[in-house]
């Protein structure tokens, strides 16, 4: 008896330690938006619901924001050739159309990044 126990318990120790290794790790989408004057460049992107995105934002020409209170996108500012991120992880499905944060001229009313959540 002795010599059994002698072999399962390190093995179910090992299946303690290796546990946390194994549990699945939530993926990550990055993409990369452009701004200019006056449009989000792809105006229309697709994220997974649940899992972090990460946006990875530059400005052409001019000074935009993005902000979106529902999916958890801070006031995020974005400057002329720089780039800025910004991850959130949206929790319900659905299209959220995003505009531009700061006002940008002429056309900012028209300014919009259409997020589909799936």
């Amino acid at each position: 008896m002795k010599r059994y126990q002698r072999l399962v318990l390190p093995a179910f120790v090992l299946a303690l330690v290796a546990a946390p290794l194994s549990a699945p790790v939530a993926a990550r989408t990055d993409i990369n938006i452009v701004a200019s004057n006056w449009k989000f460049t792809p105006s229309s992107i697709t994220v997974p619901v649940g899992e972090p995105t990460t946006l990875r934002l530059t400005s052409q020409e001019g000074v935009h924001g993005l902000e979106s209170d529902i999916l958890g996108i801070p006031l995020t500012t974005i400057m002329p050739n720089r780039f800025v991120t910004v991850t959130f992880t949206p929790k319900k499905a659905g299209t959220y159309v995003v505009h531009c944060a700061i006002v940008c001229g002429a056309g900012h009313p028209n300014m919009a990044l259409t997020i589909n959540v799936r």
